[in-house]
């Protein structure tokens, strides 16, 4: 009498090999479009203006019920487009080191709102008017700002 162990092995049968297989085929198209949504919703530019929203920022922008308060940077960079606007370049500029000083925790965004100024200032007043407002305030970002929305 002759055994034969090939017969009774199953290869590529078992519930626990499809898994795998399904799982080998499935997961990595899930992380590749997890990753690349991911990545979409991050707002590259530094400009607040051209953020992405989101559902919930959709669902919520009609009722003011429920929406969340603003973060002190946003409301800064508020308060500060409309002075330049209003005034000048040069009293913004002032005004964000003066709120910096006032509250630090303000300091890691003072590089993009003083960006942010900077790029305002180019398509109010023209590049080389901007330019002229330059000072040293968040490590000349202001200055950056114009320089990146003349070139």
């Amino acid at each position: 009498m002759k055994h034969s162990i090939t017969s009774q092995t199953r290869r590529g049968q078992g519930p626990a090999r499809r898994i795998g297989r399904s799982l080998a085929l499935v997961l990595p198209v899930v992380l590749v479009l997890s990753g690349t949504l991911a990545v979409t919703r991050v707002n590259w530019s530094g400009d607040p203006e051209n953020s992405v929203l989101t559902a919930a920022d959709v669902s919520t922008s009609g009722t003011n019920a429920h929406a969340a308060p603003r973060a002190p940077h946003v409301v800064l960079l508020d308060q500060l487009m409309a002075e330049l606007q209003a005034t000048n370049p040069g009293v913004a500029l002032t005004h964000l080191q003066e709120a910096v000083n006032e509250r630090p925790s303000l300091a890691r965004h003072c590089s993009s709102i003083a960006r942010a100024l900077g790029r305002a200032a180019v398509r109010i007043y023209g590049p080389t008017r901007a330019q002229s407002y330059a000072r040293p305030v968040c490590d000349t970002s202001f200055a950056s700002g114009v320089l990146a929305a003349h070139g």
